[in-house]
């Protein structure tokens, strides 16, 4: 892991190149339990983690260091303990977690039909306004080329436009730029941080 004036560097960069609209979210999916205090010395703000257990540990010892997202696969018997430490969801794609969740959630759109993906269909978005989402998140199907997930970033901006819906999160390490360009009031990172 990098010292702390590292991490603050390679954070602050980020947050440079996608302008002070934009939150980025620190994904620490493989940031062990001891290592997250360096992401608080380092000024990280906001952390996403992935799987509801992680997030209860790590909350319980760095409660109130972060604002917490959860951006992994939301199983809706699992919502309990986000609600409780969440501030918001990234990755809503069943009613059932719907019904359950108290806290702000977008609704995750698998634009390009992979069935390794989370996520609805782009016409089930309708279905999903009466839980009160936010906005609307996706990931592209993966590229070396961060150019490749432009159209799709384009693509949810426009369903999220035509719902009224004001909050995007995509974008990942390889296509940040491109999607705060397109539009991202979110972006998720993680190894352009930590590797």
């Amino acid at each position: 892991m990098l010292s702390p004036a590292e991490l603050r560097a390679r954070y602050e960069a980020v947050r440079a190149a996608v302008g002070p609209s934009v939150t980025v979210v620190a994904a620490t999916k493989y940031v062990s339990l001891a290592e997250m205090a360096l992401l608080a010395e380092a000024g990280v703000e906001v952390v996403g983690e992935n799987r509801a257990q992680d997030l209860e540990a790590k909350h319980a010892v760095y409660g109130d260091a972060f604002r917490w997202h959860f951006i992994g696969r939301l199983q809706s018997n699992k919502a309990k303990v986000v609600n409780r430490i969440c501030e918001l969801v990234h990755s809503l794609d069943s009613d059932s977690a719907a019904a359950r969740l108290e806290v702000p959630a977008l609704l995750q759109v698998n634009l390009a039909g992979e069935g390794s993906k989370g996520g609805v269909q782009p016409e089930r978005i309708q279905d999903f306004l009466r839980y009160g989402i936010r906005g609307l998140s996706t990931m592209p199907p993966a590229s070396s080329d961060p150019e490749a997930s432009r159209p799709w970033f384009r693509r949810l901006r426009e369903l999220a436009a035509e719902h009224g819906l004001p909050e995007l999160s995509m974008g990942t390490t390889q296509d940040y730029r491109v999607a705060a360009e397109e539009g991202a009031t979110y972006v998720r990172v993680g190894g352009v941080l930590f590797r």
